[in-house]
């Protein structure tokens, strides 16, 4: 328990809490607003949280799981590690997947707040995906990258850029050098810089009005309030084991089989405690596929607190009752550089999130997720070439069309949740908006009918986007798992359907694409991208028959899928049969 005198009620502890989570959404607010890259500005693939002076995880807010949940902490470790005299108006960059960061694309600004005593009392952090960083190819995720040094990406391990408020313009002129879009990547410095300042001002005004002494109690008690959390969460799961097998398609520099991922995950209720064991899993690969420690450590996090009651906080106390055993040198351990760790927020995360949780859904029925779709597929890739508008060379992600939702025990998937290490935080771009800001045009955007993980709650749809340039090469990077590798479903539910992406010729000739590529379209082609579909919960037959009647008036299950899948006639005016229903379902 906290040792400090200041000992605070339910209701101060709920403000105090409230307070740290709106400087973080001040902070996003500040990102969103100010990113300058599409992939900040309209697809929010950014996070911002608050570390204690110990480098604990405190507050997050709306930020995404993958970028938040473990790695603040060891960033924010390493910044003080290598800079022992830290004083206010530092600012530190940071994106080394060696020390704490999640993957190279996520540039993170550390600002150290500081007393005026000159103690190190908080960490702010903003990280924001960039749209270019720096790599051998014009994307942020390359699969195909056999070591760090094909990947390309300018590797920033907690180095100062700001010093008395002052920016340290060396490492500017680096970066816009390296970089393909420099004045995108200034934009987006910029706003993460001011996102960092205004949660720095903001503290300091908290500070000023409570007196640090007690926001440090605040945070000790906090965490013993998570943790009883925590407790009260786990102790609702029976105690047992269970291991979950989740494989990543075969990609350039993997096995043919692709890779196995096994997640072992042991529940002990008395102990209140949730262990997750991913050391017996492949040693890393020469690839782009390797996990980060801080990828691996979260991914196995969303598994878990997507299986729990969600009214858990997420912070460094809740943490205390999780043990995640990782090895150096796995692909879902501890990497050694020069390990390329390019595409560590997704692919191979995400199997990992998904083993974690369907194995804790075998424990009992009523707790766990069926596997989330895998990701990334063209209509989410990164995109880049020369605009014939204006003459000037763009680099962006889009998000076109995502899906990919588990089924949970008590409800549908959610739609578009992205990837299961980003929680549906990310948003879905406006096709008017890509259109206008890019020299491309998107033919389709539909859902794929029948292509859900059937089961008594269903997963998610895939998504069909056709798109190609209008006047000009486009040049489009993407790593699309699940072609081959399903998203499973639990507890009897049905997998979702795969992945797929092909390139649709000038005279309408269909030719299918790999999995990972990097692909140029010329005027009047097209690539046509299918995500993934999400798996499902539970035996389709039992399924509320009303709810296959709507999702058949909604053009999304077809009458024949009901029947054959869900057991559930209808009339000709789309209404539940339920003598016949009863008769299929007996």
């Amino acid at each position: 328990m906290t040792s400090g005198t200041n000992r605070f009620d339910g209701v101060r502890l709920a403000l105090l809490s409230n307070r740290f989570e709106g400087i973080c959404r001040k902070m996003s607010n500040t990102l969103m607003r100010t990113g300058r890259s599409g992939v900040l500005n309209t697809a929010r693939d950014f996070s911002c949280c608050i570390v204690t002076g110990t480098h604990e995880l405190l507050a997050t807010a709306e930020s995404l799981p993958i970028h938040v949940l473990a790695g603040p902490d060891m960033m924010a470790r390493h910044m003080a590690e290598t800079h022992p005299s830290l004083k206010r108006g530092d600012a530190y960059l940071h994106n080394s997947p060696y020390h704490g960061c999640s993957h190279p694309a996520d540039h993170t600004l550390l600002v150290p707040v500081i007393d005026d005593d000159g103690r190190h009392r908080f960490t702010l952090l903003a990280k924001a995906h960039q749209a270019d960083c720096g790599n051998s190819i014009p994307t942020t995720y390359h699969g195909s990258a056999r070591d760090v040094y094909e990947e390309g990406a300018l590797i920033f391990p907690a180095v100062q850029v700001q010093r008395n408020y002052e920016t340290i313009e060396d490492i500017v002129r680096m970066c816009r050098l390296r970089i393909r879009v420099p004045d995108q990547w200034w934009g987006d410095f910029l706003a993460m810089l001011g996102a960092a300042r205004i949660g720095e001002r903001e503290i300091m005004a908290l500070a000023k009005e409570a007196g640090w002494d007690a926001l440090e109690d605040y945070a000790r008690q906090w965490f013993d309030y998570s943790e009883q959390r925590m407790i009260e969460a786990v102790r609702k799961i029976p105690s047992g084991r269970a291991t979950r097998l989740s494989t990543h398609d075969a990609f350039p520099g993997t096995p043919d089989a692709g890779i196995p991922i096994k997640a072992m995950v042991a529940v002990h209720r008395e102990d209140a405690l949730i262990e997750v064991d991913l050391r017996d899993n492949p040693d890393a690969l020469p690839c782009g596929l390797n996990l980060s420690e801080a990828c691996a450590r979260t991914a196995a996090m969303v598994g878990v607190f997507n299986s729990i009651d969600h009214d858990v906080p997420k912070n460094a106390g809740a943490f205390r009752r999780l043990r995640l055993h990782l090895r150096e040198g796995c692909v879902v351990g501890i990497p050694k550089h020069p390990t390329s760790c390019s595409v560590a927020t997704t692919n191979v995360a995400d199997r990992v999130a998904n083993a974690t949780q369907a194995a804790l859904a075998e424990l009992k029925d009523g707790i766990g997720l069926a596997e989330c779709g895998a990701v990334i597929p063209p209509s989410c890739g990164v995109i880049s070439g020369i605009d014939p508008r204006n003459g000037q060379r763009f680099v962006n992600q889009v998000f076109l069309g995502f899906t990919g939702g588990a089924a949970a025990p008590h409800t549908d998937a959610w739609l578009t949740i992205a990837h299961v290490g980003n929680a549906g935080l990310c948003c879905i771009d406006a096709v008017e908006l890509d259109e206008l800001h890019h020299p491309f045009t998107v033919h389709t955007r539909v859902l794929v009918p029948d292509s859900e993980g059937a089961g008594r709650f269903r997963g998610g749809f895939s998504a069909l986007i056709e798109f190609g340039p209008s006047k000009a090469p486009l040049e489009i990077g993407y790593v699309s798992d699940g072609a081959v590798n399903a998203a499973k479903g639990t507890r009897g539910g049905q997998s979702g359907a795969p992945a797929g992406q092909s390139r649709r010729g000038a005279n309408g000739t269909v030719t299918p694409l790999p999995s990972c590529a990097q692909v140029t379209l010329q005027p009047g082609e097209r690539i046509v991208s299918i995500s993934a579909a999400g798996g499902g919960y539970g035996p389709p037959e039992q399924r509320a028959p009303e709810a296959v009647a709507r999702d058949v008036r909604s053009g999304w299950v077809s009458p024949d899928r009901a029947r054959q899948v869900y057991r559930v006639a209808l009339t000709p005016d789309g209404t539940v049969d339920a003598g016949e229903t009863a008769r299929l379902r007996g």
